[in-house]
């Protein structure tokens, strides 16, 4: 396991533990949030710290997973059941999840948002893969 692999998991556990009062900033001062979603094989709680963006009410993440030739297991479970919660800093939001691709209208402002929020991280993993990262759009239930 890599050096920023075992500091990504470490601030996750900070953020889990602290009950969201220590890690919405922690990681290189980017915005934070965990996505909780239930597996879609197992039925079990998943959690993952991501860094978002912000599109009006909606919470945008990017399915990027490193550049990674596959998806993050994350996407595949919000796409079986994407009713599913985050959690910014202390506050804990019930969300319903989208993923948009290349060729939806929005997906290229919704990817410069979240790219600048990272700063320009997102842009160098979508040259590492061939496939098209999505940018999941996490829509507060009313």
């Amino acid at each position: 396991m890599g050096v920023f692999v075992q500091v990504l998991k470490a601030h996750q556990w900070v953020y889990e533990n602290s009950r969201g009062v220590v890690g919405h900033r922690l990681l290189f001062g980017n915005p934070t949030l965990l996505l909780r979603t239930v597996g879609r094989k197992t039925g079990r709680g998943r959690t993952s710290a991501l860094t978002y963006g912000r599109d009006g009410d909606d919470y945008l993440v990017t399915a990027s997973n490193g550049g990674s030739p596959r998806p993050p297991g994350w996407l595949a479970n919000l796409k079986a059941a994407p009713a599913c919660e985050i959690q910014v800093g202390t506050r804990r939001i019930p969300v319903s999840a989208r993923a948009t691709y290349p060729g939806d209208p929005d997906y290229e402002r919704r990817w410069r948002i979240v790219d600048e929020v990272n700063q320009g991280r997102y842009s160098g993993y979508q040259e590492k893969t061939k496939r098209p990262i999505a940018v999941v759009v996490l829509t507060p239930s009313r």
